[in-house]
């Protein structure tokens, strides 16, 4: 099939990953609102962020050792209605069961976890499988989708709970629950393209030096997975408990630029976009320096400043592995972009809590510069990697693996 008869799939994937956001953003939003209303401990919602990113990483891991053991078109079509259906227990069940609230919750973040899992191990290989002219901006553009899906959620989350009320939250969780089916439909009247679930088997006696290739880009995932969760999972409680920003302000100003500036650079490699092992230090280096700046700074501009210029800087590090994965070792299947999606979903659990954790004992600011060591390796195993891939390709080990 020519790419044009995949112009539908394309955008199915488009959409589920833009619906995706709700499962990430909008939980945070309403955990004052469950606290509130249902009683319902710190501690626990908690353990909901950390269900949501152990279920996922259970689905990476489960696709990287038996992805061949799935249909992968049928379980990519019905993705979206597993999504709909967890947003849906989640707003429906306390309605009913209001003294079993959590319990209907944490059933509810179980389940949508999964697609969420789901969508990050196969939307991107489906992106990869489709014969296009400019690989590199379908990806791209793919996950600068999921943060203007973030963007709308926070905006539209945060006005309807400022003006409409808490109390009637369930409502703006079955709006989001609807807008899956949709890109489910698409799926279903779209062709699916061949994905390989197994590496080319033109390389397999390449395997030790493609292993260590693969483990190098696990590692950029998981230090650039950490820089962008930490800042965007903390962006708003920093502005509001360091910097003293109105919580409604904050969330707007704060996390929803932060993902306005993460889509917009996404967006803006699509287009002119080169040399992605050069994005990817340049990246880097700033989140670092970011960091660095929020955390030192005692005046409410250049941290405000800092935190927002975060998602230029980290706007690649979790698409531009993956397209530096497939740049630099051809014939990767679905169980290596699993495995990578397993590695970013590590960093998006482990920095947030790290961040909570020593927030708790030392406050935000000294969170944001203990955090700053992930950028800081990811520097320093940018170097390795571009060294790496340089050597490869003058030893020719590994076919088509040219530095850019």
């Amino acid at each position: 099939m020519t790419a044009s008869k995949f112009k539908r799939t394309k955008l199915a994937c488009y959409s589920a990953y833009f619906t995706m956001s709700s499962i990430f953003c909008l939980p945070p939003l309403l955990f004052v609102t469950f606290h509130e209303i249902y009683n319902v401990s710190w501690t626990l919602l908690g353990t909901l962020v950390l269900t949501n990113f152990c279920t996922q990483l259970a689905v990476d891991l489960i696709f990287t050792v038996f992805s061949k053991k799935f249909n992968i078109p049928k379980v990519v079509k019905i993705m979206p209605l597993i999504t709909s259906l967890g947003l849906l227990i989640y707003a429906i069940f306390p309605l009913f069961f209001p003294e079993q609230a959590y319990v209907s919750l944490l059933i509810g973040t179980v389940v949508f976890s999964v697609a969420a899992g789901l969508s990050e191990v196969l939307l991107s290989p489906t992106i990869a499988a489709i014969p296009s002219e400019n690989p590199q901006k379908d990806m791209s553009m793919l996950h600068s989708l999921y943060a203007f899906g973030v963007f709308s959620v926070v905006v539209i989350g945060t006005l309807f709970l400022k003006f409409v009320g808490e109390r009637y939250w369930m409502f703006l969780t079955m709006f989001f629950a609807v807008l899956p089916i949709a890109a489910s439909v698409l799926f279903m009247l779209s062709p699916m393209p061949d994905m390989s679930t197994s590496e080319s088997s033109a390389v397999s006696h390449k395997s030790t030096r493609r292993t260590i290739g693969i483990a190098l880009c696990v590692g950029c995932i998981f230090l650039g997975s950490c820089a962008e969760n930490a800042m965007s999972n903390w962006i708003s409680g920093f502005m509001e408990a360091e910097l003293q920003i109105d919580k409604a302000i904050g969330d707007i100003l704060g996390m929803a630029m932060f993902a306005i500036l993460l889509g917009f650079t996404r967006i803006f490699y699509a287009k002119w976009g080169r040399n992605i092992c050069k994005m990817l230090l340049i990246g880097m280096i700033g989140a670092a320096v970011c960091y660095l700046v929020a955390g030192f700074s005692t005046h409410i501009v250049p941290a405000f400043i800092a935190c927002i210029l975060t998602g230029i800087f980290t706007s690649m590090l979790w698409p531009g592995t993956l397209i530096m994965m497939e740049e630099k070792i051809p014939g990767v299947g679905v169980a290596s972009f699993a495995l990578m999606a397993a590695g970013g979903d590590f960093g998006a659990s482990v920095a947030p809590q790290l961040m909570g954790m020593i927030a708790d004992h030392s406050g935000l600011q000294t969170g944001m510069l203990v955090c700053s060591i992930f950028p800081i390796l990811g520097t320093v195993l940018m170097i390795v990697i571009i060294r790496f891939f340089k050597a490869n390709s003058k030893r020719k080990s590994v076919p088509d693996v040219s530095s850019d």
